[in-house]
């Protein structure tokens, strides 16, 4: 099934979707940059649902590549898929397949949940310094593989902070 597939400059807190991702922290103890903003945005009640998540390890409900589902409290969006980022040290540490793995698994809870759209950050192009061509041709690529999944999908977006992301992701889905 074709999927629509697009990109836009906005803040993803304010997207009317089924779900948005945040790109957490492993601890899902919200943070900085997107998680931060998303975490303020929906109010103690996510806090308080990351919280109730077990721990896998200590401090860690989400590792690297995984992701979780919970509700979207005070968000448009009915829920947040968190997904933790691999920190970019060069590509030669398994960084590529770790974030190919957060767009799946992201995806995969997505159609799980039988929800229709979804709504992405660029993961870990900001303080994990993922270098941002890179991280757009294995979003982009993640996309277009859920195509051949039949499901309920029927919308990613890509939301951008910036126009250099927008350019890239715009760029890459005319590609």
């Amino acid at each position: 099934m074709q999927i629509a597939m697009e990109a836009i400059e906005a803040d993803i807190t304010t997207l009317a979707m089924d779900a948005i991702v945040n790109a957490a922290s492993q601890s899902l103890s919200g943070g900085g940059g997107v998680d931060g903003a998303i975490h303020r945005a929906a109010g103690p009640g996510l806090m308080d649902e990351c919280r109730a998540l077990p721990m896998i390890h200590p401090y860690v409900r989400c590792p690297t590549g995984e992701a979780v589902i919970t509700r979207g409290y005070r968000l448009p969006a009915r829920h947040v898929i968190h997904t933790v980022g691999p920190v970019w040290y060069g590509g030669s540490k398994g960084e590529p397949a770790l974030l190919a793995a957060c767009y799946r698994n992201s995806l995969n809870l997505a159609q799980e949940h039988g929800l229709a759209s979804i709504a992405f950050p660029a993961i870990s192009c900001g303080i994990f310094g993922y270098p941002l061509d890179q991280a757009v041709a294995i979003a982009v690529a993640a996309a277009r593989c859920a195509e051949a999944e039949p499901g309920s999908l029927q919308r990613i977006v890509f939301c951008c902070f910036g126009k250099a992301a927008l350019n890239a992701y715009r760029e890459a889905l005319a590609a």
